[in-house]
């Protein structure tokens, strides 16, 4: 897709972040459009997981910028950023076992509007038509009255996006979206990803340590190495930087997907 637009949709500029002595992000920069797939990946300790919280909110930058939409995010924390229409996915999925499909979406939508239950109150009756077409998006409308708990580690996962486009994002954050999962359902989720937020118009910022997901989808990768980014491009320029490959194989190997 073209990213050519007058403004990026999320600015990420010159971010630094150390814990003691050690500098875990040094002066990262890059920006992320509306209905971009951007893909953020590097071996362990190369800083991805900082920069991804700090773009979070779980997490102050010591110097640098993130602004969404023109709008610094610099300061809010993640349910502020939930209501400005950032959403989060996690490695291990978070969700409610204890309630039923429905119910989880119901909660993410009186959350989205600002709204809360008393603990002896459920949400059955919340806004049911709106959650029952959040499942339909996802492929788990047959599933409405299960409880969560009895779904399949999959169908977990996919619950958890229809609750993460419960506030109708703008951004979607997803870390490690398929970790745990086969790979026919890694493929199968985040070909449903990508459906739903060129749909929506919305901008994905996803860590990943599966390379064949990474380069099936992602429309632009950032790699990062020693707290800072060594490459960004098409999945295609990546898998060529001379760069890339050292750090992931040593030199002389070819970057390849991964299972």
């Amino acid at each position: 897709m073209s990213t050519q637009h007058s403004r990026a949709l999320l600015s990420v500029q010159h971010l630094h972040k150390a814990f003691g002595g050690n500098q875990a992000v040094h002066d990262v920069s890059f920006n992320l459009q509306a209905g971009e797939l951007l893909a953020l990946i590097g071996p362990n300790g190369a800083g991805k997981s900082t920069t991804f919280n700090l773009v979070n909110g779980q997490l102050t930058p010591d110097r640098g910028s993130i602004n969404l939409d023109g709008v610094s995010l610099l300061g809010c924390k993640p349910y502020e950023l939930w209501r400005m229409g950032v959403s989060r996915t996690f490695q291990m999925a978070q969700t409610f076992g204890s309630l039923t499909v429905a119910e989880n979406v119901q909660l993410a939508l009186l959350s989205a509007d600002g709204l809360s239950l008393s603990p002896w109150q459920r949400a059955t009756h919340y806004r049911r038509n709106d959650a029952w077409q959040l499942l339909q998006q996802v492929q788990l409308d047959t599933q409405a009255h299960r409880p969560c708990s009895a779904l399949a580690y999959g169908d977990v996962k996919r619950l958890e996006l229809a609750m993460a486009l419960a506030n109708q994002p703008r951004l979607l954050l997803m870390d490690e979206p398929t970790a745990g999962m086969a790979p026919d359902e890694r493929q199968a989720l985040m070909a449903l990803t990508r459906s739903l937020v060129s749909q929506r118009g919305v901008a994905v910022l996803f860590t990943e340590h599966s390379m064949d997901v990474v380069f099936e989808h992602a429309d632009r990768v950032l790699v990062m190495a020693r707290g800072a980014l060594i490459a960004q491009g098409t999945p295609a320029q990546v898998q060529a930087d001379a760069q890339v490959q050292a750090v992931y194989f040593g030199s002389g190997k070819t970057f390849g997907a991964q299972p």
